[in-house]
């Protein structure tokens, strides 16, 4: 899919310029090309080069956490919910450990702990599973839950917020909480409306109530601030939050005894790999969008979008967010290349940089992760577990939208 979709931007690109040399006669547009490959091919280089430190040093700290017993500690908390959720699953089979092990993983923003145990996990499923070609129940529950989970940490947002300049980095943490449990609670509950689960079980009403409770409240207060405040408000809590989990990973691991420095060293030397990592998806994908944008195509898209929205009398600020929010589902590199090329146009700290950043970390990447953990077990029929889990990224997009407006419009 992502193949595609990259190649086209390319043909789309030259077409686009054929016709305005042989329509209008612009003999600048293919010089407008290719400055844009040259420039956003450094740009690329220049916004990787800006992330090692940033992310060494959170990749260090989450090895800590890692280490400081805080991933057993969510999945001790999870395993009464999922033995509600998946009632299928035979008492005691270790799929259940491999499975809290993942989306605990994930809670944390440990991406590369979270899919080798995601993929553990969809491998002991499919040893349940009478028709090896096609979806179980439980499998689809597990894959929405993974393209849906709740990213308490959004380590990759804000260190591209950081290296793009925004003045407070991690200032979308709370929208992004709020955007990314919302999706998670919508794919939790289309899935069991179609699996006929009893999510009215005391248990689950425990956590989902209590959790539902919580982000209310929370809602219910900033709504009740003055804008300036509620962002001041926001700021404050994310980096209390923030800054309490750093010393509570470091507290924790030294009352295990865990050598925090050698342990920090390790996971940033893992930190500057995927900075270095990123540098040929970031040019890929930032040539490929800075093409579209310099012939006029992505602008022209865009303003389409605006007029018709505008016919209806709807604020259409959160349109230049938009090519965020439509790659998301089929490519995370994509997404997060058009994310950082909305803080390049448009500013960090603008409405609509902030809002593609929300968009970014409200949910995960439906296609891909379809893709890789069906594919890991030779699943061909995948059942309805595609639209419940593009419904679950529609609801985390749209709620990333509301509070985008509501934080910062």
């Amino acid at each position: 899919m992502l193949n595609k979709i990259w190649a086209s931007f390319f043909l789309i690109a030259f077409v686009s310029a054929l016709l305005q040399l042989l329509m209008n006669g612009d003999t600048q547009v293919f010089v407008r090309l290719m400055e844009s490959v040259f420039s956003m091919s450094r740009l690329a280089f220049e916004i990787s080069l800006g992330l090692v430190g940033v992310m060494a040093f959170w990749l260090g700290m989450m090895k800590i956490g890692e280490q400081s017993g805080f991933l057993r500690v969510c999945t001790a908390f999870l395993k009464p919910l999922l033995q509600k959720l998946f009632p299928s699953l035979p008492s005691g089979h270790p799929v259940m450990g491999s499975m809290l092990m993942n989306l605990s993983s994930n809670a944390l923003g440990l991406d590369n702990a979270a899919t080798p145990l995601g993929l553990k996990a969809m491998k002991d499923l499919q040893t349940l599973n009478p028709e090896p070609e096609t979806a179980t129940d439980a499998q689809i529950l597990f894959l929405v839950l993974n393209t849906s989970s709740v990213t308490l940490f959004p380590v990759t947002v804000f260190a591209f917020r950081a290296q793009q300049g925004a003045a407070n980095p991690t200032d979308v943490f709370i929208p992004i909480l709020f955007a990314t449990f919302m999706s998670t609670l919508t794919g939790l509950v289309l899935v069991a409306i179609r699996q006929k689960l009893d999510l009215c079980n005391r248990v689950v009403l425990a956590y989902l109530g209590g959790l539902f409770f919580l982000m209310t409240a929370l809602l219910l207060y900033f709504m009740g601030l003055e804008r300036e405040a509620m962002q001041a408000q926001s700021a404050f809590l994310s980096n209390f939050l923030l800054f309490s989990v750093i010393a509570g990973f470091i507290a924790g691991a030294l009352i295990r005894k865990v050598n925090v420095f050698e342990t920090f060293v390790s996971g940033a030397k893992e930190g500057f790999e995927v900075a270095v990592t990123i540098i040929p998806y970031l040019v890929a994908m930032l040539v490929g969008i800075g093409v579209l944008r310099a012939c006029g195509v992505l602008d022209g898209f865009l303003e389409i979008v605006r007029w018709g929205l505008s016919l209806m009398g709807a604020d259409v600020r959160f349109v230049d967010a938009l090519p965020t929010a439509l790659m998301k589902p089929f490519s995370g590199s994509g997404a997060r290349s058009l994310m950082v090329e909305a803080m390049q146009v448009h500013g960090a700290d603008s409405f609509a940089g902030r809002l593609a950043c929300i968009v970014q970390g409200s949910t995960e990447t439906t296609f891909y992760v379809v893709a890789l953990y069906f594919g890991a077990v030779k699943i061909k029929n995948t059942r309805n577990a595609i639209p419940l889990g593009l419904a679950a990224d529609l609801a985390g997009i749209l709620t990333a939208i509301g509070m985008g407006y509501l934080f910062f419009g």
